[in-house]
């Protein structure tokens, strides 16, 4: 497992992380599966695990929390996310910052997630949603420095709308923001144009999630895929977005190294970037873990199929 600075803080972690979404309860997750994932990651040299509260109201941090008990020699590293009390995502410029994150909220949920965990002091917290019509309020300024202050966690992060790469910026300019997470993948490319260059000037660590585009990048989404009811991919892979994507998922795969993967071919294009700090595919299953983290060593790509590449960009919009 090869390891990268993380902005500011300086703390080294593998350039492989672990997004815990589809543990907090998507069909068909496993607890005795999602343990053996877990505990298969930190074997291989996985360090920083990404959860939310919102991720099954706790059950996620909970399952991280028991890995952290078997591990107590083990330098992991938490992240998770403070969720928006008016439960809506994203968020938009005109929710007030009381109906999101007042103060109490944010303590209260930090609190909540170290207990789930079962730490003392988080590594790091994030706000789940976000708009940068709260950047300069005073208000969740004062919340996070406390919270650092106390020594409750080390750092805090911005985990950014989809497809608003630059909905951050003013935040990240106050000095408080030690990390930003963003949609950064083959087909979404925009956080190269201003956020990235940003995170560079103030230090400011880059955790790069979606990496397979909610699967269009692993090369097995095809026009007769179908999920169960509720699960958020029918909204996402809606109307012409699935032929959409399966077209441009199969204009790949001539790109894609011998003896490799689509998904390998996503994550290394990711890893080819400096300025991502971690990338955090999500995982469930062990073979998962152990094809994604054995990206990490084959590193990134050469600069010529990087630069083919970026010819795949794919702009879209909220949807």
């Amino acid at each position: 497992m090869q390891r990268r600075t993380f902005g500011r803080t300086g703390w080294r972690v593998g350039d492989v992380g672990y997004g815990m979404w589809g543990m907090g309860g998507w069909t068909g997750s496993d607890d005795e599966e999602s343990r053996a994932s877990l505990e298969r990651a930190v074997r291989l040299g996985c360090t920083f695990f990404d959860t939310a509260w919102a991720y099954g109201m706790g059950h996620s941090e909970r399952l991280l929390g028991g890995l952290l008990k078997a591990h107590p020699g083990e330098r992991l590293y938490t992240a998770t996310k403070i969720p928006p009390m008016n439960a809506k995502w994203p968020a938009r410029p005109e929710y007030p910052l009381d109906e999101v994150f007042p103060p109490d909220h944010i303590r209260r949920y930090t609190e909540m997630s170290l207990e789930n965990l079962g730490i003392g002091t988080m590594d790091l917290i994030q706000f789940h949603v976000w708009t940068d019509a709260w950047a300069l309020d005073e208000r969740w300024q004062h919340a996070v420095e406390a919270l650092k202050r106390e020594g409750l966690v080390r750092a805090v992060g911005i985990s950014i709308n989809r497809w608003e790469p630059t909905n951050a910026i003013r935040a990240l300019r106050t000095g408080l923001i030690d990390a930003v997470q963003v949609v950064y993948n083959i087909f979404d490319q925009a956080a190269e144009d201003e956020l990235f260059p940003i995170c560079r000037d103030l230090n400011v660590a880059v955790i790069a999630r979606v990496p397979f585009d909610e699967g269009s990048l692993t090369g097995t989404l095809t026009l007769d895929s179908r999920w169960p009811e509720g699960d958020f991919r029918n909204n996402y892979f809606a109307g012409e977005n699935l032929p959409e994507s399966v077209r441009r998922a199969e204009a790949l795969r001539p790109l894609v190294p011998a003896g490799e993967t689509m998904a390998s071919l996503a994550l290394r294009w990711v890893l080819s970037n400096p300025d991502v700090s971690v990338v955090i595919p999500g995982m469930r299953k062990t073979a998962h873990v152990e094809a994604n983290l054995g990206a990490s060593d084959r590193r990134g790509l050469p600069a010529d199929l990087v630069a083919a590449l970026r010819g795949h960009r794919w702009e879209r919009g909220r949807r």
